[in-house]
């Protein structure tokens, strides 16, 4: 079906030809002529362009995204609120902007509007956030003037005043809805089924498969590139799922990282801890697992830990469904062993017992939303003081995540003990040829590597460690 694209804008409907292609960004500034949202770093990192954002087919609410990476037919059918909504949305103001300005809270004024919506996003679902719960929303609002005191300031005194009321979608897509806008008719096909996903890929073997668009839709932002076909996941319903089973979690490979995170806290703490670093709330409510592995990126965070746990993929693609050992997944750089035509439809991960270790690190120049110089992950089953089973993982290192056969075996029927971490990190430095870049060297990446086994052998010794932007 040809239609332009439906979506509620600050409360309002509103229907657009703009092409699908188009950033939310452009969109806002431009046609829709709302010039609060502003561009900084074009690639979801600075805040200074956030909305809320709530996807069809969801739950309604309102969630803060960054415009900048947001695709208009990503929201086709959802909701946007802006900066000028929020102002709209009561009397005086949302409660954010007017302790925002009565407590000395924006100098340049620049970052503020992103400020704002991230914060008013956290009171929608959070009514008496504490201090960590407002600096976690602010990790994705980079400001250079204020300070974040002042600005944590206004967000806790505007939660005594708040009532989350704020407007959200009522529009719900057909099954399979296609949209075209503009002459040179740009088409996202939304199918709600993995039938129907099939279906669309073999007719438009060359469409960009897209999930959250975190990564993919940088060469939208930045390279100014157009994608004349899209396919998105994000109302597969089999992609969709969670499935919390006796002994494993099944998530559906367009289930988001925010979605996520209840059930990472629950059973895998330090892959939580993590993801909150990786992906700022605007990144988490967009990215998806299934993009994260997809893209195949050597820096993605998300493979190093889902490696130590041994994860499982569920494909399916022209010939039918089959699994795979995510250790078997990847090949080289940005290569991977999926079949043509084949699509992630979820990743099994295996809870792990109370006697076992598993531990993520990332080591970074800065705590959040950087690219690791490395990410170490480490799962050990224990019989009391003996390593029965080891899975040790590095991304960031190379040309792919990796898995370290050679350390595992080393500490297999040892104790934690300084002569086993000795022995794994002589393995570690043998097996791993790191590369050097603007984020380390190879030699200080060797070493850190070894370093991580060090700190796990500490912390499970009971010492304290202390660490420096880990």
């Amino acid at each position: 079906m040809n239609h332009p694209i439906h979506l509620t804008l600050n409360g309002k409907p509103v229907v657009t030809p703009c092409r699908a292609d188009t950033t939310v960004l452009e969109y806002l500034r431009g046609e829709a002529q709302l010039r609060g949202t502003k561009e900084g770093c074009a690639e979801g990192d600075c805040g200074a362009c956030s909305v809320l954002y709530a996807p069809s087919g969801k739950d309604g609410a309102l969630q803060p995204a960054n415009a900048c990476i947001l695709l208009m037919g990503q929201v086709d059918g959802g909701a946007l609120m802006t900066v000028e909504g929020l102002a709209n949305s009561a009397k005086d103001g949302h409660p954010v902007q007017q302790h925002m300005a009565e407590n000395g809270s924006s100098q340049c004024g620049f970052c503020t509007p992103g400020i704002v919506t991230a914060l008013a996003g956290l009171l929608e679902k959070t009514a008496d956030p504490s201090v960590d719960e407002v600096h976690d929303a602010l990790a994705g609002n980079l400001c250079r003037c204020t300070g974040y005191r002042p600005i944590v300031e206004a967000a806790l005194a505007a939660a005594k005043d708040l009532k989350p009321n704020l407007a959200t979608a009522d529009e719900k897509p057909s099954s399979v809805r296609s949209t075209f806008a503009g002459p040179d008719e740009s088409m996202f096909m939304r199918p709600d089924c993995l039938e129907g996903l099939m279906e669309i890929r073999k007719a438009h073997p060359d469409a960009v498969l897209l999930a959250g668009g975190t990564d993919l839709s940088l060469d939208v932002a930045h390279a100014r590139s157009r994608w004349p076909r899209a396919i998105l996941t994000q109302d597969v319903r089999e992609m969709r799922g969670i499935e919390d089973g006796s002994d494993a979690v099944v998530f559906g490979a367009a289930v988001t990282w925010q979605e996520m995170l209840p059930l990472l806290h629950h059973y895998w703490p330090s892959f939580a801890t993590l993801v909150r670093r990786f992906g700022s709330t605007q990144i988490r409510s967009m990215g998806t697992l299934g993009g994260n592995l997809g893209t195949a990126s050597p820096i993605g965070d998300g493979a190093p830990a889902l490696l130590a746990l041994d994860a499982t993929l569920g494909l399916a693609g022209p010939d039918g469904k089959r699994s795979m050992r995510l250790h078997d997944y990847f090949l080289d750089y940005r290569k991977t062993a999926l079949l043509p035509d084949e699509v992630i439809v979820s990743v099994t991960v295996p809870k792990v017992k109370s006697s076992d270790l598993f531990r993520v690190y990332k080591v970074s120049k800065r705590y959040d939303q950087d690219i690791s110089t490395v990410c170490g992950a480490f799962h050990l089953a224990m019989d009391q003081d003996t390593i029965t089973e080891a899975h040790i993982a590095f991304g960031g290192m190379a040309a792919v995540p990796v898995r370290l056969p050679e350390a595992e075996r080393a500490l297999i029927g040892k104790a934690l003990d300084a002569k086993a971490v000795a022995a794994a990190r002589s393995a570690i430095a043998g097996t791993l040829t790191p590369m050097s870049d603007m984020r380390g060297s190879a030699a200080y990446r060797a070493k850190v590597a070894g370093n991580l086994l060090q700190r796990l052998a500490a912390e499970r010794a009971g010492q304290k460690v202390e660490v420096m932007a880990l």
